[in-house]
């Protein structure tokens, strides 16, 4: 299997931007978590769409990487009940 990027759809972003230098996924709560394989030819840049067929074009990956944690789940425990049962099912496949 290629790498595995696990990406977060983050809700709606504030009324006004800040400039405050916090991250998008501190700034705006993460609504969702999916799974989302490597873009064609790459192995640092998630692919197009989630497993579940989401677009992850305005979506944040994270920086948990399932391959650095062997014998973890594919996601960040902390997230784990906003995880995508579709992107969970096929990930158990």
């Amino acid at each position: 299997m290629s790498e595995i990027f696990v990406m977060y759809e983050l809700d709606q972003p504030p009324a006004a931007r800040s400039s405050t230098g916090i991250s998008p996924v501190e700034e705006r709560p993460v609504r969702r978590v999916h799974a989302a394989n490597a873009a064609p030819g790459s192995s640092t840049t998630p692919g197009p769409r989630t497993l579940c067929g989401k677009d992850t074009f305005a979506m944040e990956a994270a920086s948990w990487k399932p391959s650095e944690q062997p014998g973890s789940s594919w996601y960040t425990p902390k997230y784990a009940p906003l995880v995508c049962a579709q992107c969970d099912a096929v990930m158990e496949v």
